[in-house]
């Protein structure tokens, strides 16, 4: 027999979901009565013996002798420092479920991740407050089914190069900024498509303002349904990601599905799901714009390293000039 379903959803995503006729659902607005009245249905609903899986993250307000599953995808939650780049009513919010997050974690039986490096950062972030008293970090990655779109036979690529993000902090678009730049200076302009939305105008018109100024062949999408993402990695030669953390990366899943070469962040979260062309430091713009020339044939030569002889010989040389 089918085990009962009690829902408490996002409202905003209401037209996505597609539910059992018989269960039974409440919809939360996004404000913080509609979610505290939330919190203290769900708390009535359970009881022994059930199981609430929480796909926001964050463990209920309230205790209850259910059985607590999180499903943590949100890495933000896992750090202590500031929240630099981010908007003041944003990083209020952050710093509340951050909050909460580490304030009820005891009542977690099991959180489910979806790649081994998030799985021994939520271990390395939960330290039980009683030895042994951890619960289960279990790492089940799962992904829609995911069509594979032609890719170019006869014509050439729309742009080099594609990073399909938001303009979170955490994305790294200024480094990647900087290392356009760098490659401009040195006369490379490979085109570069963004997926920036509204929320973030600010970086858009840094950006803008950059490729007007540089002559820089940075484009930006604005955001894009999924459908048209899969239909884009057609039209690329290779998917960048500077992002510095992730606790998944489905655009790089999906770029690997496609056969995408890859340049990304030398980290572990990249290596738990591709195998990348090329990899770089996320913290700087000259490893970035270095990897870009690699993929594009153009590698930097190697230093030439002088004797003590000629570097006495060069050094007498400019001192008679």
């Amino acid at each position: 027999a089918a085990l009962p379903l009690v829902a408490f959803l996002d409202a905003r995503a209401r037209e996505r979901f597609v539910l059992p006729q018989d269960a039974k659902v409440s919809w939360v607005n996004a404000s913080v009565s509609s979610r505290l009245k939330a919190e203290f249905g769900l708390c009535k609903a359970l009881g022994a013996g059930e199981t609430v899986l929480c796909f926001h993250g964050l463990p209920p307000l309230l205790p209850s002798a259910a059985r607590v599953v999180v499903f943590l995808q949100n890495r933000l939650y896992l750090e202590r420092g500031p929240l630099p780049q981010i908007k003041c009513k944003t990083r209020v919010r952050l710093a509340f479920e951050r909050f909460v997050s580490r304030a009820f974690r005891h009542r977690v039986s099991e959180y489910i991740v979806q790649t081994p490096a998030m799985q021994r950062a939520v271990m390395q972030w939960y330290a039980a407050p009683v030895p042994g008293q951890a619960p289960m970090v279990k790492v089940m990655p799962f992904v829609d089914a995911m069509p594979v779109p032609a890719r170019h036979t006869n014509s050439s690529p729309v742009w080099d190069f594609v990073y399909v993000a938001d303009g979170e902090a955490h994305k790294n678009h200024r480094v990647l900024l900087a290392a356009w730049r760098l490659l401009a200076q040195e006369g490379l302009r490979p085109s570069l498509a963004l997926t920036l939305g509204p929320r973030d105008d600010m970086l858009r018109r840094e950006l803008e303002t950059a490729s007007e100024d540089l002559d820089l062949q940075i484009h930006n999408l604005g955001q894009i349904p999924r459908e048209e993402v899969m239909a884009l990695y057609a039209k690329v030669r290779a998917m960048i990601f500077p992002s510095t953390s992730e606790s998944f990366g489905l655009p790089l899943v999906e770029a690997a599905h496609m056969g995408l070469p890859i340049l990304a962040s030398e980290l572990d979260y990249v290596r738990d799901v591709c195998i990348p062309a090329h990899t770089f430091d996320p913290a700087s713009p000259v490893s970035v714009a270095r990897a870009v020339k690699r993929f594009l044939g153009r590698p930097e030569p190697a230093m030439i390293l002088h004797t003590p002889v000629e570097f006495w010989r060069e050094l007498l040389r400019e001192g008679r000039q």
